[in-house]
């Protein structure tokens, strides 16, 4: 107001200007050019009104909303991680919704993986501590009998002495399987890949095999039209692979008299068969072999050593190579069957039902 005093006293002119444009509104008040033009003014002063209204009333509602929403995260902040935000939006806070709730189902998924990771982490434990506890309480049993005079001659002494040896011995296999589990579980596994012949590979392990097939009246065959196949890959890994699949069929191929290992290229592909004619493996235990120490047979496995970790560090091994493993059962035949590219850095292709 002062500034504009002040320019109204040093301008006489704009002075004038507006003393003429008073009169001129007020000589023109009752006529029909004020009246038109209050027709014109009035209309569009009350659409500014109605448009500001809306507005406030628009904004007022999404303040509301936006409470109600924090009111929603809030509660879902307490613990109640299986409820869902259920009301849609338009515009940005739909977004904020569908962003809240899959921030939500990411966070659950993220517990349940903790959850589960920390029950595998008991079960290894629990049976880690079970199967090493029993040749242990043997190895300290024979060993006390003789520590207390409690034998009647030395062969006495040799049995007992034998028979804590090999509980030692199969102690050991279970740690040398948990220390290569363990190591091949790490996401930072060096693959040591070299270019190979597999079918030679898998020639000279079926005649590593040879002695104890023979003793257990069991013919091991390499089937392959390949006269060789050359391939990247860890060799000495592989051959941990094999090892355990035909060691397990010799351990729990029951009434088996023959081992089969089928070799055969498809397309970029190189498809190792290992297979056995003994009892079938019933259809729901054939999805859990490849689970540590899972074993079908309880009752027959505590007959027979094994620590149940074989089949799950095979497959790992498999993995890191970039291939997949598994396994199918009939009155004929149990198989396992092995995927593997050809080349390091390949992309494999999983078949829908695998």
């Amino acid at each position: 107001m002062v500034l504009f005093s002040q320019m109204l006293n040093n301008s006489p002119d704009l002075s004038d200007a507006i003393y003429r444009s008073k009169n001129i509104f007020a000589n023109n008040l009752g006529s029909d050019i004020f009246w038109s033009g209050r027709n014109f003014v009035i209309p569009f002063f009350l659409i500014i009104d109605v448009l500001i209204i809306c507005w406030r009333l628009i904004r007022r509602y999404r303040q509301m909303q936006l409470r109600h929403i924090i009111n929603e995260l809030h509660y879902i902040a307490n613990g109640n991680y299986d409820y869902r935000i259920p009301f849609e939006l338009r515009g940005d806070l739909s977004k904020v919704v569908d962003s809240i709730n899959g921030l939500v189902d990411s966070t659950v998924a993220a517990i349940e993986d903790e959850r589960a990771i920390e029950k595998s982490k008991d079960e290894l434990i629990t049976n880690v501590s079970h199967d090493i506890r029993t040749p242990l309480t043997s190895i300290i049993g024979y060993l006390g009998l003789i520590e207390d005079g409690q034998y009647q001659s030395p062969d006495e002494i040799l049995k007992y002495t034998s028979i804590a040896y090999n509980k030692a011995k199969q102690m050991k296999s279970l740690v040398e399987d948990l220390f290569e589990y363990s190591k091949v579980r790490q996401p930072s596994v060096p693959v040591n890949t070299i270019s190979f012949d597999m079918v030679q590979l898998l020639e000279q392990l079926a005649a590593d095999f040879e002695l104890e097939a023979r003793k257990k009246n069991i013919q091991v065959l390499v089937e392959t039209q390949e006269p060789q196949l050359i391939m990247d890959g860890d060799t000495e890994k592989l051959v941990r692979v094999f090892n355990n699949l035909i060691t397990n069929a010799f351990k729990y191929g029951t009434d088996a008299d023959k081992i089969l290992i089928g070799i055969e290229k498809s397309k970029n592909e190189a498809i190792v068969t290992v297979k056995n004619n003994g009892k079938e493996i019933p259809r729901e235990a054939l999805d859990q072999l490849f689970d540590r120490f899972y074993r079908v047979d309880e009752s027959r496995s505590q007959e027979i050593s094994g620590t149940g970790l074989g089949l799950a560090i095979a497959q790992n091994i498999i993995n890191l190579h970039g291939g997949y493993i598994y396994a199918q059962s009939n009155e004929e035949w149990t198989s396992f069957i092995i995927h593997l590219p050809l080349y390091k850095n390949q992309v494999k292709t999983l078949p829908d039902n695998h």
